[in-house]
């Protein structure tokens, strides 16, 4: 399990209209136990997608990432890990068009 930190969040810009519905691009810190594999001394943080459409939003994708090296960790988060993520960006997703 991880706590969350400090995060960012931005409206990622879609000049050619591609994308359908809206995409937030949030960068999440968070502190990992010295037992659990992800854990880094570099610390962690958290890139992920999250995507708001009408009648539905949830979260696109995520990837983990050490904070000094800025190294890509190939590692999955667990199911109720993601369901901490995803309601955190649900949560936190109108604060990028408060900016």
């Amino acid at each position: 399990m991880f706590t969350i930190t400090t995060y960012t969040v931005e409206l990622v810009k879609d000049p050619f209209g591609i994308l359908t519905g809206q995409r937030y691009e949030f960068l999440i810190d968070i502190e990992v136990e010295e037992d659990d594999e992800l854990y880094s001394e570099s610390g962690l943080y958290i890139r992920a997608i999250y995507n708001v459409e009408e009648g539905k939003s949830g979260l696109m994708k995520y990837e983990l990432y050490e904070k000094t090296t800025q190294l890509y960790l190939d590692f999955d988060l667990e199911d109720d890990e993601v369901e901490i993520v995803t309601a955190f960006c649900k949560e936190h997703v109108q604060e990028a068009n408060e900016n």
